[in-house]
């Protein structure tokens, strides 16, 4: 994976976590389950690219 991919995970990551906290903040839970949703996805992908960059070590 590409340094962009990389950087697009992250940014992922971190805008799951605003969402979460936003529907923390207003007690709406389907922006909170979006949020933890999107973290759920972004942490998969770099779970993936890890496997990639193991493989080619």
């Amino acid at each position: 994976m590409g340094l962009g991919d990389k950087i697009g995970n992250e940014a992922e990551h971190l805008g799951g976590k605003a969402k979460e906290a936003a529907g923390n903040a207003t007690d709406n839970d389907k922006l909170k389950a979006e949020g933890q949703a999107d973290q759920v996805k972004a942490d998969a992908k770099k779970i993936g690219e890890n496997v990639k960059d193991t493989v080619k070590d």
